[in-house]
């Protein structure tokens, strides 16, 4: 009321001001926050969020979708409103996974049994996934971020921490590729049907999660030395790049200045 703070009406309970008024000392919080907003403006607040599909509009694009499709990977809607189909996740992996050691592949009595071959060990190692590999799931449209990447990595039987990836949808615009990480709540398979069965238009890929959200707390001792050794390897292989660069660089350089000394002028 006095100073002219503004905040979110859903924020008002967390807003700390220091606010002072002459010969009256320091006022509370509340005694300086005007009151909430009416009910009128939070309903247009409201207004504003899109509005989930019905279900007849989810049948309608689950059929333009299957009218596209050129494979048999279909979209289903069920009884309840909810729908499942496919989606491929593109692996981008630059660092190594962990893994158990001396762990045949599983099964599909593995699967049936929901058996854990991973808790059966506890020797680790470490490889690389192949580049880009891709992996093909069934999931619901109630399926997260979160469990597609959980999901992943029990397929592949990585143990390692789940936050330590991040699922990205990758779109192609004006000949430029554009990458965008998703929040672990969102919802791949609507994403997927939105945009239809193209994967020019739009595809997923699993990558390492470089935004500063790592917990590092999560690494191994031997996972982080085994980090220190790759950065280390990179390091060096970018800095014979570079120099390579300039080489070569230096080198037409001196062919120019050679073959111009022949010349008049």
């Amino acid at each position: 009321a006095d100073c002219r703070y503004t905040c979110h009406q859903e924020c008002r309970s967390l807003i700390q001001l220091d606010c002072r008024r002459p010969g009256q000392g320091q006022l509370s919080p509340e005694g300086t926050l005007l009151p909430p907003c009416s009910q009128n403006v939070t309903q247009t607040v409201e207004e504003e969020k899109p509005e989930p599909p019905t279900v007849q509009e989810i049948k309608q694009k689950i059929e333009n979708y299957n009218a596209k499709v050129t494979n048999c990977l279909l979209m289903k809607l069920n009884d309840d409103g909810t729908y499942t189909g496919f989606i491929k996740v593109h692996l981008k992996l630059r660092r190594p996974v962990t893994v158990p050691a001396g762990i045949r592949p599983p099964s599909i009595y593995d699967a049936l049994k929901a058996v854990n071959l991973a808790e059966m060990t506890d020797k680790r190692t470490s490889f690389y996934l192949p580049l880009d590999a891709i992996k093909q799931l069934h999931i619901s449209s109630t399926t997260t971020v979160s469990e597609v990447i959980q999901g992943l990595l029990k397929k592949f039987m990585v143990v390692d921490n789940p936050q330590k990836f991040a699922l990205f949808k990758e779109m192609r615009k004006d000949g430029q590729v554009l990458f965008q990480k998703l929040p672990l709540t969102e919802y791949p398979l609507y994403l997927r049907l939105l945009a239809g069965p193209d994967t020019d238009v739009l595809s997923f890929v699993l990558k390492e999660n470089e935004t500063g959200e790592v917990e590092w707390d999560a690494f191994s001792i031997p996972e982080l030395q085994n980090f220190l050794m790759i950065l280390d390897k990179e390091e060096k292989d970018k800095i014979q790049q570079v120099h390579r660069k300039y080489e070569r660089f230096k080198q037409r350089l001196q062919q120019t200045l050679k073959e111009a000394r022949g010349k008049p002028g």
